[in-house]
């Protein structure tokens, strides 16, 4: 009896573990958007609010220059049960040398992209043993650095904005051995993804090869092998009521917050259920070889589309590499579009 108590005890906790992860982001959001109006509107304390945005403003350029890391938050326990969950793996193909900088650029964005959040804003699958002397950087949205106590937290593990100004510091201002991790897909690529699919956005966007260029960095090609299958996305068919709200529910997040709205489910509180965690299935993470790169201050057109064709390349060669050994058809191909 102890030990299957100890069995329930485990899955709990890995299964609150993933559940808090993004109530968390709005909970802390909602404490200074809610309560500073309050505090300056309706109370004595509005010195509080004032003293919380002056912060704000004097601190503003720190997230675009490596944020403040903290080894205490990407080693809590609470990241390990998370990884344990799927689980989650980093799988290295080739070494990172300290002696240069990277763009780690990461396939494909899932719904929610577990697997490059555990694997590069946390120490949960051992980054810094796997890659020794290299300093992750996970690029997000910027608008989450806007928000108070947000900004710090997520901060605290090493994820800065993905925007060309805070990317170029990171690498040419900060000495070498650091990788900034880019989802080129962005939310985008979300609405591509099911289980069984391959598919990315990448056929268009060239901004992170011309970001190479312009610092030298290396690229380096990365897959989540099982991003996809840990949620089933619906779309419903064309004609029906539930499709016309659906697709005004998509343009109307797109227009109004820059993200898109997805349709998905997974499991529930149990193994079997219906709900909205994701489903126990593993997420391996294969970082690939890295491409040189010259620096190249001013790089043309040609430059560019001849080192993205190369970046392309390198990532379908990592694909069919190990698509069979994490779960995928031998003739399962890599779709870009």
């Amino acid at each position: 009896m102890t030990f299957f108590s100890r069995l329930d005890l485990q899955e709990g906790l890995r299964t609150l573990s993933v559940m808090q992860w993004i109530p968390v982001y709005v909970i802390l959001g909602a404490i200074p958007i809610v309560l500073m109006p309050y505090l300056l509107v309706f109370t004595n304390f509005w010195s509080l609010a004032v003293l919380t945005l002056a912060w704000l403003a004097y601190d503003w350029k720190t997230h675009s220059r490596g944020g403040r890391r903290s080894a205490w938050v990407r080693n809590w326990t609470l990241w390990k049960y998370f990884q344990n969950y799927f689980p989650i793996k980093l799988v290295k193909t080739h070494d990172l040398s300290p002696k240069h900088n990277y763009i780690i650029v990461s396939h494909p964005h899932g719904i929610l992209s577990y697997g490059v959040f555990i694997n590069f804003a946390t120490e949960a699958t051992g980054f810094a043993r796997i890659f020794p002397s290299i300093t992750p950087f996970l690029g997000t949205l910027e608008g989450i650095f806007w928000i108070p106590i947000v900004r710090e937290y997520v901060m605290s593990m090493g994820i800065c904005p993905v925007n060309e100004l805070a990317l170029e510091y990171l690498l040419t201002k900060k000495g070498s051995g650091n990788a900034v991790i880019v989802v080129v897909g962005g939310a985008a690529e979300a609405l591509l993804c099911c289980p069984g699919a391959s598919t990315i956005f990448l056929k268009n966007r060239k901004g992170f090869v011309k970001l190479a260029l312009k610092t030298g960095a290396y690229l380096v090609p990365s897959y989540s092998f099982g991003e996809n299958e840990v949620h089933n996305q619906e779309t419903f068919p064309e004609g029906t009521w539930i499709r016309f709200f659906q697709k005004n529910c998509q343009r109307a997040f797109k227009k109004i917050l820059g993200i898109n709205f997805c349709t998905f489910h997974g499991r529930g509180l149990t193994r079997g259920s219906w709900g909205l965690l994701p489903f126990n299935r593993p997420i391996n993470t294969v970082v690939g070889e890295p491409l040189p790169i010259p620096k190249i201050n001013m790089p043309n057109k040609e430059t560019v589309d001849k080192y993205h064709a190369l970046y392309i390349s390198a990532l379908r060669k990592l694909f069919d590499q190990h698509k069979v050994e994490y779960g995928l058809p031998e003739t399962q191909e890599l779709a870009i579009i």
